[in-house]
């Protein structure tokens, strides 16, 4: 039996990069799941492979989430884990950064995680989890990045706030802050040799993270192992957040 044998797990953003890792994960633990994301195309596949249930959705708005978890309770009558993944970043300097891109971002990172976490709550029982996906830019910051440095700030006060409201339901929240993952985004921006020297001259441990390596934190924080723990962000970063400068890579 897998540590999430029989859970009934909800998955946002879940058709590619850490979302669908994730998923796989669960999978492999025996969950069953239910996989959200606005990409129809990526998810079915990902469903597919999965033996999971695709639904094609946009977290940023608010009825689409009550669809979502509508969706469950019609399926299961209720939930056991819920893995805010779902969010999308915006580059814009200060000056040239507007409303609209700012909305869409917070629409997406922050307010998707609050209406689903108050939705699945209503799901779930004694026992339940929430894992949100925050960021290590919820402590460090981009300048480029106004929105989605803000927003997952405000995903580590949402967990906590969150954990302390869901408590007494026996219903725990945490959150996990990646630093620099192999997803397919990264390897985008990674596409030439300074790129990466750049990247990896801030992390100590001298490589990317893995999306599987996420993934693990994920059971762990849906699982019972964790039962203790509730209101916590924890950093799969390489070591990056207790460096205050840069480093040289070390060459493979």
């Amino acid at each position: 039996m897998g540590r999430l044998a029989g859970k009934r797990a909800i998955i946002t953003g879940a058709a590619r990069g850490i979302g669908k890792a994730i998923a796989a994960a669960f999978a492999a633990e025996g969950a069953q799941l239910l996989l959200a994301d606005i990409d129809a195309a990526a998810l079915a596949a990902t469903a597919a492979e999965l033996d999971g249930e695709a639904f094609t959705c946009d977290v940023s708005r608010k009825a689409e989430v009550e669809r979502l978890m509508e969706r469950a309770a019609a399926r299961w009558g209720g939930l056991d884990v819920l893995v805010n993944n779902a969010g999308i970043t915006h580059a814009a300097s200060l000056d040239a950064l507007t409303e609209e891109d700012f909305d869409r971002v917070f629409a997406t990172n922050l307010k998707s995680a609050l209406w689903a976490t108050q939705g699945a709550a209503r799901l779930m029982g004694e026992g339940a989890a929430v894992v949100n996906m925050s960021s290590v830019n919820a402590v460090l910051a981009i300048p480029d990045q106004i929105p989605y440095a803000i927003s997952k700030g405000a995903m580590k006060q949402l967990t906590n706030v969150t954990a302390l409201a869901l408590a007494p339901r026996g219903i725990r929240v945490n959150a996990i802050g990646p630093g620099s993952i192999l997803t397919e985004m990264l390897r985008t921006i990674m596409s030439d040799r300074a790129a990466e020297e750049r990247i990896l001259s801030r992390t100590p441990l001298g490589r990317c993270g893995e999306p599987e390596e996420v993934a693990a934190i994920a059971v762990f924080l849906a699982c019972g192992e964790s039962s203790y723990v509730t209101g916590q962000t924890i950093y799969p970063d390489g070591g990056r957040l207790g460096l205050n400068y840069t480093v040289p890579p070390t060459a493979p």
